[in-house]
């Protein structure tokens, strides 16, 4: 029963991801507020980057689920846990929190209000809304091994770095930052942002580790409680 709820949840939650991205992809080339597509298109959004995180992360997960009991300690299997772990559970997370956060106290800083006219609510929250939700549930349904933490975290870094070696190439080739927000700082204020998100990003990889932990230690426990009174 838990195999099959898993082998749903992965395989809709793979299509649900796959079908936003798609619907995201095919606005590039519309005509769309300044700036909103120049240069790399939507590539060039950690909000897109994540969603084919997730996108990619679900659906080896689902290809996993249907190789169940071939090799239940497959390289396929510690890749999917290496992804969920490092990348997908942290980097989610960080949009999420981050998009809100900044949202909340202006938006034109992170998603101006003309965009609404092109992307409608279900899109906003498909990217910044449902991501939590969907790796809560993940955390819930089943456990994931995680990597030594320094390893992990260096290289949970290095992809944030190329991201912003990226933004910043953006910036220098067509002289507009991927989001308002950033053209707000100076270059010392820029690294200390930079810095600060890295300090963030870093600390939800930990609070999944823990999450991770406290779940599935409780759900043994529990398993070995009943296992222990059926016996007695």
């Amino acid at each position: 029963m838990t195999l099959n709820l898993r082998k749903l949840y992965h395989i809709t939650v793979f299509s649900w991801y796959a079908f936003v991205v798609k619907s995201l992809a095919a606005k590039d080339g519309e005509e769309l507020p300044p700036g909103i597509f120049v240069y790399g298109g939507p590539w060039k959004y950690l909000t897109f980057l994540n969603l084919l995180l997730q996108m990619c992360f679900f659906g080896l997960a689902a290809v996993n689920d249907l190789q169940h009991g071939k090799n239940s300690d497959s390289s396929l299997s510690r890749c999917k846990d290496l992804l969920f772990s490092v990348f997908a559970f942290p980097v989610g997370m960080f949009v999420v929190l981050l998009f809100w956060t900044i949202f909340a106290y202006d938006r034109e800083l992170v998603y101006p209000a003309s965009i609404d006219a092109f992307f409608p609510p279900w899109i906003n929250h498909a990217m910044h809304t449902f991501v939590l939700p969907v790796l809560l549930g993940e955390v819930l349904l089943q456990p994931h091994v995680y990597p030594q933490m320094k390893p992990a975290l260096a290289a949970l870094a290095a992809v944030g770095l190329a991201y912003l070696f990226w933004i910043v190439w953006v910036f220098l080739s067509v002289g507009v930052w991927v989001y308002p927000l950033l053209g707000h700082f100076s270059p010392a204020g820029l690294v200390g942002f930079f810095f600060f998100n890295m300090l963030v990003v870093t600390s939800l990889y930990v609070l999944g580790d823990k999450l991770n932990a406290l779940v599935w230690s409780k759900k043994q426990l529990n398993v070995g409680t009943m296992v222990a009174l059926i016996c007695v």
